[in-house]
């Protein structure tokens, strides 16, 4: 948080970057930064006044009772010292208040406010109010609260030592008492105001880098098992150019359309929606498997999900059938969509896992199946994901339908 003479000179022209004047940022969110961000320093500003306006006080009854011009300017850098060393350490937004340091500072501070009474008598008598303020922020309650109230006390004492009436004594006393309470008061809800500030900031950064996050996965999720099957078709055409052509034909034909959905699936990253079928990436994987040469078996029990269970299974389908191709030397892949005991299952099994990766696909992990367990995760659902007797792997993703709908 900035503190107050740091930052009041900085204009709301000075808080508009250049990069956000030249980006195209909504006057309106510029705006809305530059408030927001006003509210720590008018905190500090207000602290600052109020605690000069408790000075100017002093030094007003220092002025009024007619002292020399040397005793007023010495009187005023006591002032300075004594405000200098509550707003540059006391409440000073957020100072580690360390007893090595605040120990000695206290001291200092009591000895300018009471000293000073042996050459001003009663005209400096209304600054004791922030050594207790002081008091309150620096020690612990327990010890705080005593010494707070002998301070307060030593108004009254120090008011009939010069002469003032019962009326006049009291209201010393409850001056300083005042005057304590809203050094303390308003120190630390500057605090809090920076504070929240900062929280607010930070809130902000976690939410970019979630979006960060959220288009990294979409990026993996949507566009890696596109490639992956671009990939294999070129291959598969590039081998059947010269002999048949025809199939060379087809192969090329799927490649473009795959091209087109993974332009439009860029685009659908980009703004945030996510456009995918699970009927859809049924025929898809389907299509893909079978120019793969892998016997597939796709098994539907013909029901409808809600849009956000349907985007998830269908990206689930998707990565589970672009990592059959990458990571196995699949004969079989039987693929499941079926509802049960009203939760949304999906189980993609197959074959010929290399023995090589038994081990790591037992456990689960990898970029594609974090990703996907962080999708299904936020709907309540549960992925499973690991190798089976022999050679067969399996990924298995629950979710429930009662939650989404």
């Amino acid at each position: 948080m900035y503190f107050v003479w740091e930052s009041l000179g900085t204009s709301a022209e000075g808080e508009m970057s250049s990069t956000e004047r030249g980006s195209g940022t909504s006057p309106d969110v510029v705006l809305g930064r530059f408030v927001t961000s006003l509210a720590p320093r008018l905190a500090n500003g207000i602290v600052v006044a109020v605690f000069c306006a408790i000075g100017l006080v002093s030094f007003i009854s220092v002025l009024a009772a007619g002292y020399g011009s040397g005793q007023v300017m010495m009187g005023l850098g006591y002032l300075i010292v004594l405000l200098g060393l509550q707003l540059g350490y006391f409440s000073w937004p957020g100072v580690r208040l360390r007893p090595s340091v605040c120990y000695p500072a206290l001291l200092t501070q009591a000895g300018l406010v009471y000293l000073p009474m042996l050459q001003f008598s009663d005209s400096w008598i209304g600054l004791p109010g922030l050594l207790a303020g002081s008091i309150l922020l620096t020690l612990r309650p327990s010890v705080a609260v005593p010494v707070f109230v002998v301070i307060v006390t030593s108004m009254g004492v120090l008011g009939a030592l010069y002469g003032r009436g019962l009326i006049a004594n009291v209201h010393l006393v409850v001056s300083a008492v005042i005057t304590g309470l809203v050094v303390y008061g308003l120190t630390r809800l500057a605090g809090l105001v920076g504070e929240l500030y900062s929280a607010r900031e930070e809130l902000a950064r976690l939410a970019v880098a979630e979006e960060r996050l959220r288009f990294a996965r979409d990026l993996h999720d949507l566009l890696g098992p596109n490639l992956s099957a671009i990939t294999l078709k070129s291959e598969i055409s590039i081998k059947a150019l010269a002999e048949q052509p025809e199939t060379s034909k087809r192969e090329m034909e799927e490649v473009l359309e795959i091209s087109r959905k993974a332009l439009n699936d860029t685009r659908s990253v980009a703004s945030a929606y996510s456009s995918l079928s699970l009927e859809d990436e049924c025929r898809s994987a389907r299509s893909i498997l079978t120019a793969a040469e892998v016997d597939v078996r796709v098994e539907r029990d013909g029901n409808a999900f809600s849009g956000p269970v349907d985007a998830v299974l269908a990206t689930v389908l998707r990565e589970g059938v672009a990592n059959v191709l990458r990571h196995s030397k699949a004969e079989v892949c039987e693929i499941s969509v079926q509802t049960v005991d009203g939760n949304a299952c999906v189980d993609i099994v197959n074959d010929g896992l290399p023995r090589s990766r038994v081990d790591s696909a037992s456990e689960g992990t990898g970029n594609g199946i974090d990703n996907l367990s962080h999708r299904v995760g936020a709907l309540g659902g549960t992925l499973t994901a690991g190798a089976e007797h022999d050679d067969w792997y399996r990924l298995r993703v629950t979710v429930p339908l009662t939650r989404t709908s």
